[in-house]
């Protein structure tokens, strides 16, 4: 009889022991080394023993998490994870949580950069200090922060956005990447950082969207703030800037599959025809947050005999706004922008014929615009 009773208590006792473990693992999660290089180490200790350096872009199984107290601030916990290597001992250790991006916050990175694949490069950029890369354009709080940039990394640009600064009773941050284990705890109270530049007054900011290299960041895609932003003029047509900002750019000689080969091509250094979308400065007067991307369209032609560009067209004031493509092949291409006939008008995609003539001088067949972008009846 007790024999029955106790095998009858293994047969109950064997699903729940079953669940429990498919609890445990259900905890795990996959991460990714987003740091360029970082200890698995024996504990979380100031003291323990290192046991082996992963590398940016590897894969590790997230077991479990503590916030430990920062040595140097007792007031201050950092993250901490406790991780397992794929390497050949499938090293087990601790590891410092601002070093690993969990699978998921890397999911919504490739979603992000799914949204703009069929979007070009509008322009190229590099961080003035090291930054946080975010899943949204908000810096109010760390709940969406990725990863830390190094100062000096560069990107492509795909779009922009101007949004409301956070309000002034709330306490922001100025994007410089928190302290070690900060962001993983949602603190949205940071505080102000010694090398923040002085706020102005204006009532909204811009944020970048961009796009990175593997070699930069494992996650894909993301949101960068454009105060730590300098965008990255290519170095032959920078001098031809007369009382506007370039913030967009597209090369207009060679064929999409060329461009596509050369992962740098926003950046390239080579002489050559270009589409620049200008803009009026902003100094002195506020940005809105429906503010135009750009107010007037310059295409730079290039001599390949003489050496030297030379002005194919630029257009009167108009209301622009990205992204701008190009389309076609050899001499003959195509680019489309969208523009806004008046101020809260619908926006509307607009197309620029572009072609050699018989002396091989780049002409564009441009809509008859007026002023403001609207068209000539």
């Amino acid at each position: 009889m007790q024999m029955r009773i106790f095998k009858t208590g293994i047969v109950l006792l064997l699903p729940l022991i079953f669940l429990g473990c498919q609890t445990l693992a259900s905890k795990n999660t996959t991460g990714v080394i987003v740091a360029r290089r970082a200890q698995i180490r024996s504990s979380t200790a100031v003291v323990a023993a290192d046991l082996l350096q992963v590398n940016r872009g590897d894969t590790v199984d997230i077991l479990e998490s503590s916030d430990v107290a920062d040595p140097s601030d007792n007031t201050r916990k950092e993250r901490w994870l406790r991780v397992k290597a794929r390497d050949e001992d499938t090293t087990e250790g601790w590891i410092e949580a601002r070093n690993v991006m969990p699978e998921d916050v890397l999911e919504e990175s490739r979603k992000i950069s799914k949204e703009d694949e069929a979007i070009p490069a509008q322009a190229s950029g590099q961080l003035r200090a090291s930054s946080n890369l975010r899943l949204t354009p908000d810096r109010s709080d760390n709940e969406n922060i990725m990863m830390r940039l190094d100062s000096g990394s560069s990107f492509d640009i795909v779009g922009w956005k101007r949004v409301p600064k956070p309000k002034s009773s709330e306490a922001i941050e100025s994007d410089v990447a928190p302290k070690a284990g900060s962001a993983q705890q949602g603190s949205s109270r940071l505080g102000r950082q010694g090398d923040e530049e002085p706020e102005e007054d204006d009532a909204n900011e811009l944020w970048y969207k961009v796009r990175l290299s593997p070699t930069a960041s494992p996650a894909p895609a993301g949101w960068i703030y454009g105060k730590q932003v300098e965008l990255s003029v290519p170095s032959d047509i920078i001098f031809y800037r007369t009382g506007r900002e370039f913030v967009a750019w597209q090369r207009l000689d060679g064929d999409k599959d060329t461009a596509d080969a050369n992962k740098d091509g926003a950046r390239e250094a080579k002489p050559g025809s270009w589409m620049i979308l200008e803009k009026s400065s902003s100094a002195n007067r506020q940005q809105g947050v429906d503010e135009p991307d750009f107010d007037r369209i310059y295409v730079l032609g290039y001599d390949k005999r003489n050496q030297e560009h030379y002005t194919a067209y630029r257009s009167p004031d108009l209301r622009g706004y990205l992204p701008a493509r190009i389309e076609g092949h050899g001499d003959n291409k195509t680019f489309t922008i969208r523009l806004q006939e008046d101020e809260g008008g619908e926006v509307k995609e607009v197309h620029y014929s572009v072609y050699k003539d018989a002396r091989g001088v780049l002409k564009i067949n441009a809509p008859n615009l007026g002023t403001g972008g609207r068209r000539r009846r």
